[in-house]
């Protein structure tokens, strides 16, 4: 899974404006929709609902993974979203979150979901990449430092 290969200038967003973990979930959801990523919102929010209602996607270190299977698409799709204000999301740490990554996969295609998360977790280990990230002026910047 090479996340330069998911991830693209349109759907990548700087500046979230949600203040909510519903209205970030929305935001998201209206990023894929615009980037003609998923064609049935509805079926895409209920599937991350559901995710989120078993245990948050809310990580460590001002990270969320909001996520989901749904029957509606083909292959995996994501985005990314920055915040500028902090937002709660029920992390493991209690801390709130700037970085989110959204991703929806195909209910049958279990690899494609399960490396995706793991090259995201991996990726946001380090603190340096996670500051790179939230100070990056540009989508096209952003996929340069998922890249490296």
């Amino acid at each position: 899974m090479n996340l330069k290969t998911v991830l693209t200038k349109e759907t990548i967003c700087l500046n979230l404006k949600g203040t909510t973990k519903e209205e970030v979930i929305n935001e998201l959801l209206d990023i894929l929709v615009a980037a003609k990523k998923i064609d049935d919102r509805e079926a895409a929010y209920n599937a991350i609902i559901e995710r989120e209602m078993k245990m948050s996607t809310g990580m460590k270190h001002g990270i969320a993974i909001p996520h989901g299977k749904t029957p509606t698409i083909n292959d995996l799709v994501a985005c990314i979203g920055i915040s500028d204000s902090p937002v709660e999301f029920d992390t493991l740490d209690n801390e709130p979150c700037r970085i989110f990554i959204m991703t929806l996969s195909p209910v049958e295609k279990t690899g494609p979901h399960l490396q995706f998360l793991a090259e995201i977790s991996l990726l946001f280990k380090s603190a340096e990449k996670r500051q790179e990230i939230l100070n990056a002026k540009s989508s096209d910047q952003v996929l340069k430092i998922l890249a490296e």
